[in-house]
């Protein structure tokens, strides 16, 4: 997803008083909590109540009219190369299924259904299952309606779930999934340790802290933070939990994981001191994760080391790790480029703007990263260019 810090546009009356309602409810919960709510919780509030949060109320997410672009809604291209990956994965472990998590616009799923008939041949195009595992009701509908418009031949090889399956064997999918997990917040001031919350101060929400009183989370805190100073971050079991979750129910295939984020000697760096929580409202980034509920997305960036240790536990093994720039690349995104047309026409050119963005150190090409977990063998073009997973 990519944002810029600029100032940020009011909400309209309509907006403002849903807003209003999502922080009645966490003022409820404020309240049955003896005046402290735990920031997990509140961010799944903000996101995911039902009829109240910021992915289930129905507003616009994705896109220029919402509040962020996501890769793959930049190009088709996106996709197609992502397919080229799986397309190995598939052919190599027999399997002929893929599952995304959280599949947003269903961008995603068209271009790589697309790519996949393609470059599959009658055989894979024909047994091939696209699952999609989406709690968003909205987010199902624009799903279903993306997918039909710009993959029509394919729609109907896509299933919608509800839950996890219990065995997956193929290629499971995650764009800009873990970021939106709400995590745990810790804060280190001199000696003492605190969890941070949120309380009603003063007429409006604010941080709170209690004294940590979770011993795993505080051993966990100790081992990943920096030695010395005042420092405050996340740790999220519950990313962690989700993919060790999947690792063991995947039988044969690989997790492909893109998100924004660093390894954990970069994301615990003694200069990131007050962590990587970020809001997103119409293109634009903020630092107040209390800035209308409802309205803005919040997000955390990933710890990609506490995910590939929770998949190590389960089974699975590290393929590699990259910049999605390079992983792009290693996927052939500039052959894809190349075969929209002469260099002079218009969607050659609108193609390769968007796929600058994709891969420019200044947008998204070092930003988001691209781990690759694998159970069984399988040929990792995309690794090509560079791996980084001694970086992990």
């Amino acid at each position: 997803m990519t944002v810029h810090a600029a100032p940020l546009p009011a909400p309209d009356e309509a907006a403002r008083a849903h807003s209003a309602r999502v922080v009645a409810r966490v003022r409820e919960e404020i309240a049955g909590g003896g005046g402290f709510l735990p920031f997990t919780r509140y961010m799944e509030i903000a996101l995911y109540a039902p009829s109240l949060g910021y992915y289930v109320a129905g507003a616009r997410k994705f896109g220029t009219d919402g509040d962020f672009v996501t890769g793959p809604e930049l190009s088709p291209l996106y996709g197609a190369a992502l397919a080229q990956q799986a397309h190995a994965i598939l052919q190599a472990t027999g399997t002929q299924r893929i599952v995304e998590l959280g599949a947003g616009s269903g961008a995603l799923a068209a271009s790589m259904l697309n790519a996949l008939a393609r470059c599959g041949g009658p055989t894979l195009s024909a047994s091939l299952v696209y699952s999609i595992l989406e709690v968003s009701p909205d987010l199902r509908q624009r799903q279903r309606a993306t997918i039909a418009a710009l993959a029509p031949g394919a729609a109907a090889r896509v299933e919608w779930l509800d839950r996890l399956p219990q065995d997956v064997d193929g290629v499971v999918v995650m764009n800009e999934v873990l970021d939106a997990i709400a995590p745990r917040v810790v804060a280190r001031r001199g000696d003492a340790w605190y969890e941070r919350g949120v309380a009603w101060k003063d007429g409006v929400l604010a941080w709170e802290d209690r004294p940590l009183a979770d011993p795993r989370l505080l051993s966990i805190a100790r081992a990943r933070f920096p030695e010395a100073g005042d420092y405050a971050s996340e740790i999220n079991p519950a990313a962690e939990a989700l993919v060790g979750t999947l690792a063991r129910r995947l039988r044969r295939g690989a997790l492909m994981i893109v998100d924004y984020g660093f390894p954990r000697a970069e994301y615990y760096h003694p200069q990131r001191s007050e962590g990587t929580l970020l809001g997103h409202y119409r293109h634009r980034s903020h630092a107040d994760p209390f800035l209308w509920p409802g309205l803005s997305d919040l997000t955390a960036h990933v710890d990609f080391t506490a995910i590939a240790e929770a998949a190590e536990a389960a089974g699975m093994q590290v393929a590699g790790f990259a910049t999605q720039a390079s992983f792009l690349l290693g996927c052939g995104i500039l052959d894809l480029l190349a075969a929209t047309g002469a260099p002079e026409s218009l969607a050659y050119i609108r193609e390769a703007a968007a796929v600058q963005r994709l891969i420019s150190p200044a947008e998204m090409g070092e930003l988001f990263k691209v781990l690759l977990l694998a159970r069984g063998d399988a040929a990792w073009s995309s690794l090509a260019v560079t791996d980084m997973t001694h970086r992990l």
